[in-house]
């Protein structure tokens, strides 16, 4: 583990919570607004995962089944939640990981995260998915890390590269876990689809829900038809179609060679995002890649996938040098400070800071992330440590909790 330096503290009146927001005291308060405020299909999307919801609900037990050993009698006065990844400091291990169609949980949604994330001094990965052009995001948001869709085509990999590279990107995030679209009957029963169709269906739910027309969709409209901007080297499909398709070509043919290819032409960073197997950590890590990033896609990809959390020791004996970013079912500091201790460099949070938009945009945004960061601080000291490069596998230990 790197050992984090500790950074000044924010003053008091920096770290104010303002009056609105007093009432969300965890990541999870956010859900219950954004179930309310969001339309069916739209939260149905952004909340669903695939089949059974059983590698969804995998992801948070495997944070439950550990226990935290804590050390008393230690002067923590010290203490600081900074942490480092790729030589770069952040005020919190924390990142906001990729979403897609962040733009229709709040107005410009994916502007709103990477705003949020740039003022609390966090880490925002810009999603492939999102409707707004990633040159728009690394211009107006401060994105530098862009998560990418790639086809098994080196010819439009190539032209992907360029793209992001021009916009001033420094970080690729390659997500390799959607080989084929997941089977997310949720999806199907509230009848959300990609693109959205116009049905009376859609129509209907978005009257019920007036404060999101008006102040997500409609005001989204009237700045131009949305599209799918940077699922490509050109523009994509509209959001709102009959009869388009999202594609973006054959996605199970993408293999090594394909990620050989793209470290050959691609100068900064390459994260390898959706792995598991301590097999594909070790070929990352021959391939020259600069960080693995395991998870199953928050449940959404492959039902029964194993929580990440369970790979993470393997992972981080066969990662060598490599970074070692992990995402699915973290909520609390204490889950986060559990993953650094069992060998990860950083920890990314998805739908709750999406949530956070929801209720209410950048502010809430960074009042999740500054939630998280007291937890954190105040989990440290409760631990025993001062540093989060303290942290191993001595505070933890394994237990079965017990039955209701």
């Amino acid at each position: 583990m790197t050992a984090f330096p500790p950074v000044p503290a924010k003053p008091a009146s920096a770290l104010a919570t303002p009056r609105h927001l007093e009432r969300f005291l965890c990541l999870d308060d956010f859900e219950a607004v954004a179930r309310r405020r969001l339309p069916r299909q739209i939260y149905g999307y952004y909340s669903g995962a695939a089949e059974t919801n059983r590698s969804l609900r995998a992801n948070r037990e495997s944070y439950a089944a550990l226990a935290l050993l804590p050390r008393v009698l230690v002067d923590t006065r010290a203490r600081s939640t900074a942490a480092s990844l790729f030589r770069t400091s952040f005020s919190l291990p924390v990142g906001i990981a990729p979403m897609g169609l962040s733009a229709l949980s709040s107005f410009r949604g994916d502007i709103v995260l990477a705003r949020a994330a740039a003022a609390e001094d966090a880490l925002m990965v810009a999603s492939a998915t999102s409707l707004t052009p990633l040159e728009t995001m690394a211009a107006t948001g401060g994105a530098r890390w862009f998560q990418a869709y790639l086809p098994g085509d080196r010819a439009r990999i190539a032209a992907m590269l360029r793209r992001v590279g021009a916009a001033g990107f420094e970080t690729i995030v390659l997500t390799a876990d959607v080989q084929v679209p997941a089977n997310r009957e949720n999806n199907a029963r509230s009848g959300f689809s990609m693109p959205l169709r116009p049905t009376p269906r859609l129509f209907w739910d978005g009257a019920l829900h007036p404060r999101w027309s008006l102040g997500t969709f409609l005001r989204t409209l009237a700045r131009g038809m949305p599209h799918f901007e940077n699922m490509d080297a050109f523009r994509g499909p509209a959001i709102l179609s009959r009869s388009a398709e999202r594609n973006i070509g054959t996605r199970d043919g993408l293999c090594w060679e394909h990620v050989a290819f793209m470290r050959d032409h691609w100068k900064g960073r390459l994260v390898i995002k959706g792995i598991l197997s301590p097999a594909d950590v070790a070929l990352a890590r021959a391939a020259g890649i600069d960080g693995v990033w395991l998870s199953n896609h928050g449940g959404r990809q492959l039902d029964s996938a194993i929580a990440p959390l369970l790979m993470l020791p393997e992972a981080r004996r066969e990662a060598g040098q490599m970074a070692v970013l992990i995402d699915g079912g973290v909520r609390r500091g204490t889950d986060v400070l559990k993953a650094l201790a069992l060998g990860a460099d950083f920890v990314f949070v998805g739908r709750p800071f999406l949530y956070a938009s929801v209720a209410a945009g950048t502010s809430g945004v960074r009042h999740a992330l500054r939630l998280v960061r007291a937890e954190i601080a105040r989990d440290m000291a409760m631990l025993g440590v001062n540093t989060l490069g303290e942290l191993s596998p001595a505070h933890i230990r394994h237990f079965a909790p017990a039955a209701p």
